[in-house]
């Protein structure tokens, strides 16, 4: 029996000790700003490409992966190494439920997206208000900024209509609409709009890194910059593939 015990606990301690380190290295990382921008970049770019099929194809199984990323987050939080890995997830979240909900629900409609995508804003404004989960609140409010841009955008060269023929016909019908659309962004005006917001994004961006610089300790700031300048990217990317 003493054997059973002694090798139980062996085989025990390799799982322990890898969880520490992998708790040590999140802290290190977290404590480099740098990385938190990065993963704010990652978390808006890349899961746009992920979730958008994904809840166009199954939208229940995005909407319950929401639970899966609540309770991750907490997970995190609850140990002070990944305290602040879980907090910008948490904010992830919230963008991540929204999507899920307007995109399996109401696509077909451009003028609730944002409203939708705004699910999460009185939560966010109450914890920032108490001083509590800033990074994800702060994430959160850079994701959203940059969505109610985007939207603006679509509004200003008129391509809402195009929105909604999209979000009805079938794949193969899209190219042309999107054809379309793209003239349309081609334009002058759509042009000058472009380059209008995405000043808006850079300076706002680039400002809360200012601050994240200035002040160490606020992490939250460098979540927010991520956010809000990935914006940029995303859209480039769709203009991409649309063209």
């Amino acid at each position: 029996m003493f054997n059973h015990t002694w090798s139980a606990g062996r085989a025990e301690q390799p799982e322990a000790n890898a969880s520490n380190s992998t708790s040590i290295f999140l802290a290190q990382i977290a404590s480099q700003p740098q990385w938190l921008f990065g993963a704010a970049v990652f978390l808006v770019s890349v899961p746009v490409f992920i979730e958008a099929p994904l809840v166009r194809h199954l939208p229940l199984v995005s909407l319950i992966l929401t639970g899966g990323w609540v309770w991750l987050s907490m997970m995190l939080m609850s140990r002070h190494q990944t305290a602040v890995w879980g907090d910008l997830l948490l904010g992830f979240s919230g963008s991540w439920l929204a999507g899920s909900l307007y995109w399996g629900c109401m696509r077909w409609e451009p003028l609730l997206h944002l409203p939708v995508e705004a699910i999460g804003l009185p939560m966010a404004i109450w914890c920032i208000q108490r001083r509590q989960w800033l990074v994800g609140s702060w994430f959160y409010l850079g994701s959203l900024l940059g969505t109610a841009v985007t939207d603006l955008y679509f509004y200003l060269v008129d391509l809402m209509a195009h929105w909604r023929l999209l979000m009805r016909v079938e794949p193969e019908l899209a190219l042309p609409i999107m054809q379309h659309a793209v003239s349309l962004v081609k334009t002058p005006w759509g042009v000058g709009c472009a380059a209008v917001l995405a000043a808006v994004l850079l300076v706002t961006g680039f400002v809360g890194l200012g601050l994240g610089m200035r002040r160490e300790k606020d992490l939250h700031w460098w979540g927010f910059s991520g956010a809000v300048l990935s914006t940029i990217l995303v859209d480039s990317l769709f203009f991409l593939a649309a063209n």
